[in-house]
């Protein structure tokens, strides 16, 4: 591709406006997570409790802006003032759990539909992170680590909130913590987070700033793909934790043969 095209298309992607398209997408998604973690009695308890599985749903959609506010000392519920995403978030949560005979969630589970909200998503994580950089080096012009902190929070809150989002629906599950087991998305919105500050604060990224968030969707555009058609959950994994045989231990090996060689031994008697 010429380089002033890419460029062109860089600046255009850098310019797209996230309502209402991006945000049906982040949104049914969120959705679709919220369902799926309810598991076989999804229906079940979104019926019994309509209300705790509408609640539990906002906090994934609005995870990111609501443990940034607090974080950064600003109103926790003020990513609720938006009222188009408020009600995009809930038509959504509605399609999902209550259309008859199950429609909503069959046709947002149709992989040409899935994938290309996954991919919708992506631009939109790019764009959270991105925005919550540039918010934290507003308040807090120097403090790098806060600008990646806040960036990756943005990126990836739902992951955060993971524990408070299964107690509203009243599963305690003290293991779930995003800090002790990160998700590939978490992973990728602090690598993007980096990125980001060195661009915006340092000499060290000489290319376009365009260019390096066009890069940085591209990314997670990717990866996202790959999850979904190709099973590749993680990349920052090393290959021997993501399936791959691993290689026997050689005392185990021995101690197996003896085990074998006590057992084929002719009894006595």
């Amino acid at each position: 591709m010429d380089p002033e095209a890419f460029l062109d298309l860089a600046n255009q992607v850098i310019k797209l406006k996230m309502y209402p398209y991006f945000d049906i997408a982040h949104s049914l998604l969120c959705a679709l997570a919220v369902r799926e973690d309810l598991g076989s009695g999804a229906q079940a308890f979104s019926r019994k409790h309509p209300l705790a599985c509408w609640l539990s749903t906002m906090l994934v959609i609005f995870a990111g802006g609501m443990v940034a506010n607090g974080l950064l000392g600003e109103p926790i519920l003020a990513p609720l003032k938006n009222t188009p995403q408020l009600l995009i978030g809930t038509i959504t949560w509605y399609v999902v759990f209550y259309t008859p005979f199950d429609v909503g969630y069959k046709v947002a589970k149709f992989l040409p539909v899935k994938v290309t909200a996954s991919a919708m998503k992506e631009i939109y994580r790019a764009k959270k992170v991105y925005d919550g950089v540039t918010h934290a080096a507003k308040l807090y012009p120097n403090a790098y680590i806060i600008m990646v902190v806040i960036g990756t929070i943005k990126g990836n809150g739902a992951g955060f909130t993971k524990l408070v989002e299964r107690l509203v629906r009243g599963a305690w599950t003290p293991t779930a913590m995003e800090t002790m087991q990160p998700s590939f998305y978490t992973k990728a919105s602090l690598v993007a987070s980096i990125i980001f500050v060195l661009d915006k604060k340092t000499d060290l990224i000489s290319a376009p700033h365009a260019l390096v968030y066009f890069g940085i969707v591209i990314f997670f555009v990717y990866f996202k793909l790959s999850s979904i058609l190709l099973g590749i959950h993680d990349p920052f994994v090393p290959s021997l934790e993501r399936g791959s045989p691993k290689r026997i231990p050689r005392t185990l090996r021995k101690q197996t043969r003896f085990r074998l060689y006590l057992r084929n031994l002719p009894i006595a008697g």
